[in-house]
């Protein structure tokens, strides 16, 4: 087994450290989520915490870690009656990204179920993690049903296996770790919601710091052993602090004055539901007695809910998480009580035990180590912040042959309109692509529409058909009593459909003829909505914009839905129409994806008037670039942007060229009347075949 890093030689990350340590004191708080860019030691930090905890007696033989003072009653592999004990070490389980169901909570042998009645489970992760540690690396690429069932189990302690009426249920309770980087797309904030505190990482912008951790990294890869050894003595006082730590917090006081400053906060930041409140609370009490103390006061409050609160502010899935100190300040004041205030008192910063005071983390400095300044550069974004304008302003017309006036060539971008609720695009046919919530698709879960035989191992089940291939055999099988003689060629598959996610490729025009203010804003507003609803829908997004003289591939196929949207706020306008040139960059965007993901069917998004400039007959090489996505059959949708009372229909041409629909930016609002209209025509008429179905009118 290899040496892991250090825990205490780890430089700067001083929440995250704090997170986990809390965690490894009370993990009642629920978890820690770790939020930052690649290549910040999030899993190194992670892996060295397992290290840290304390052995666990466990009985013996026991598959699922019962503690030999207090024996799960309902544990599978029980009773365990007078059973001896041994110590071992908590474990540090880590759960991949593709894992399966079954190897997350178990799999039961249903052959054996229903040939014997006998309950045969094979533990998954959940039950090897029991009193340990279970870490999930890029937790938000973890399948949607994968994250509900492990933040189901860490909520409630136990993970129950339902397999065609046969039900296994065992304890599981355990630390939960999860790191993400956002830039590969968000968790929903239902699901981040579950995670007790998150911390947010980035690499340190100050040249000694960093200096230091390649130092230390360097001296580690070159005699892993050696490192690990000259860093023993603090690895053991950190553990006996946690140790220490964890005798004292039964004993910690949460007054009351420290709970009506939990519960403001909680009411002042607008927090949906009591979750936050409760964390909180243990989050502080966890600080207390990390700090040697056991009454909690406010600088724990405070601590606590920059940890807790930062990622339950979210309005939107476009909210950055975070936390306005100024007003936690103002609110922990207003409630302070009789608490005595001052700063150089017993719990004032001054004391090193103290949260505010460096109490929370381990030693940094090390053997013949100097001391390495605080981390706590934030991330570095350069994105251009998008400019304001309020006055309503025109853009100039192009002048003849196309070409844009000097100094009007770009136009500042321009803030997006109010997002709205759009009705649902979805790809037809039937697809085997990753679960998601918008196109139908062959899919592990949903409603089941037939049996097949099993491809490997039998994950779902099709009773009513095993039972129908098993039965013309019994007589053969020499069948004798009320049993069912079942063999392992009669087990059927269920067949499920439900929804899979697809990748849509936005193709906005960003030229000058789009470039009026309000008439930006609005497309922005519509763009918007669409990027919401793909992420809601779990969709792989891409952005390509074209203006001036050729098309830009913004933002290549990603999970980030995030990253779209501040792609497209800071989008300038102005210039020409290379329409073809966006068509064209779509379709090799395109050609590209599929061969890395042939599952994943596209959906084109075309934001567009229409328009055409520049180059010989630009309408005629629109046409063709149209062509050539209708003949790989890419299911595609125009949105008209055309405004004013005249109106040319050269969205809707566009649209027949690649044999897709096209929808006006009103028809698009899921509230439109004329939508409504639409819709209820096309149900009267049935479904073309070829066209994307939902709500858009079929182009002209």
């Amino acid at each position: 087994m290899s040496t892991p890093f250090p825990f205490t030689a780890v430089v700067g990350m001083d929440d995250l450290r704090l997170g986990l340590l809390l965690n490894a004191v009370s993990p009642a708080v629920g978890g820690v989520l770790v939020r930052g860019e690649k290549g910040t030691a999030k899993s190194t930090a992670v892996r060295a915490l397992a290290a840290l905890l304390p052995e666990v007696p466990v009985v013996t033989g026991c598959r699922f870690s019962c503690d030999p003072a207090a024996p799960d009653p309902r544990c599978p592999d029980g009773p365990h009656g007078d059973t001896p004990g041994e110590a071992r070490a908590a474990r540090m389980v880590e759960l991949p990204v593709g894992a399966s169901e079954d190897r997350l909570v178990g799999a039961l042998d249903i052959e054996r179920a229903l040939s014997e009645g006998v309950k045969a489970f094979e533990p998954g992760l959940l039950a090897d993690a029991h009193r340990g540690v279970l870490y999930v690396d890029e937790v938000n690429l973890l399948h949607d049903h994968l994250v509900d069932l492990l933040l189901d189990a860490a909520a409630m302690g136990a993970s129950y296996v339902e397999r065609e009426g046969v039900s296994v249920r065992h304890a599981a309770r355990f630390l939960l770790v999860g790191t993400m980087n956002p830039e590969e797309g968000e968790l929903r904030p239902q699901l981040l919601d579950r995670f007790g505190l998150t911390v947010e990482v980035a690499a340190s912008r100050e040249p000694d710091q960093r200096v230091e951790v390649v130092r230390r990294r360097l001296a580690y890869d070159d005699d892993p052993a050696g490192f690990a050894a000259r860093w023993a003595g603090e690895e053991t006082a950190l553990r006996e602090r946690i140790a220490a730590a964890r005798a004292l917090l039964p004993t910690v006081c949460l007054g009351d004055t420290a709970l009506r400053q939990i519960a403001a906060t909680c009411a002042a930041f607008e927090v949906d539901g009591m979750r936050a409140d409760i964390v909180m609370a243990r989050t502080a009490t966890a600080l207390a007695a990390w700090a040697g103390r056991t009454d909690v006061t406010a600088d724990d409050v405070r601590q606590a809910a920059l940890l807790a609160l930062p990622h339950r502010r979210r309005r939107n899935p476009f909210d950055a998480p975070g936390l306005d100190e100024e007003k936690l300040d103002d609110t922990l004041e207003e409630f302070r009580g009789d608490e005595d205030p001052d700063p150089d008192g017993p719990e004032g910063p001054d004391d090193p035990d103290g949260p505010g005071g460096g109490g929370g983390q381990p030693p940094q400095g090390g053997p013949e180590t100097p001391d390495t300044p605080a981390q706590d550069a934030p991330a570095h974004d350069d994105t251009p912040a998008p400019q304001e304008s309020d006055a309503p302003q025109e853009a100039p017309p192009e002048p003849a042959g196309g070409q844009p006036r000097a100094g009007a060539g770009e136009q500042s971008p321009v803030r997006s309109a109010e997002p709205f609720r759009t009705k649902v695009l979805s790809v037809p046919g039937l697809g085997e692509g990753a679960a998601g919530r918008r196109s139908r698709a062959r899919t592990e879960r949903g409603r089941t529409t037939g049996s097949r035989r099993p491809r490997g191992t039998l994950t779902k089940l099709h009773l009513a058909a095993t039972v129908q291939a098993a039965a013309p055999h019994q007589r053969a099988r020499g069948r004798s009593g009320p049993g069912l003689v079942v063999r392992g060629d009669d087990l059927r598959q269920a067949t499920k459909e439900g929804r899979e996610g697809n990748l849509v490729l936005f193709v906005v025009d960003a030229s000058g003829s789009m470039a009026a203010r309000r008439r930006m804003s609005a497309v922005k507003g519509a763009v918007l909505s669409l990027l919401l609803d793909a992420y809601q829908r779990r969709d792989k997004v891409g952005l390509i914009t074209f203006r001036g003289k050729d098309a830009e591939l913004a933002l290549p196929p990603t999970s980030s839905v995030d990253a779209a949207a501040a792609r497209l706020e800071s989008l300038p306008t102005g210039g020409r129409t290379p329409l073809a040139a966006g068509l064209l960059k779509a379709h090799d965007v395109l050609r590209v994806e599929r061969m890395r993901d042939p599952a994943r069917r596209p959906l084109l998004l075309v934001v567009t008037d229409g328009r055409a400039t520049g180059g010989q007959d630009p309408v005629a090489l629109a046409a063709r670039a149209a062509r050539l996505h209708a003949a790989d059959g890419t299911a595609s949708v125009v949105v008209d942007c055309e405004a004013g009372p005249v109106r040319l229909g050269l969205a809707g041409s566009l649209a027949g060229e690649l044999a897709g629909t096209a929808i006006t930016l009103d028809e698009l609002r899921a509230d439109s009347i004329a939508g409504l209209v639409r819709d209820v025509q096309q149900r009267s008429d049935g479904p073309r075949e070829g066209h994307v179905t939902g709500d858009p009118r079929r182009a002209a």
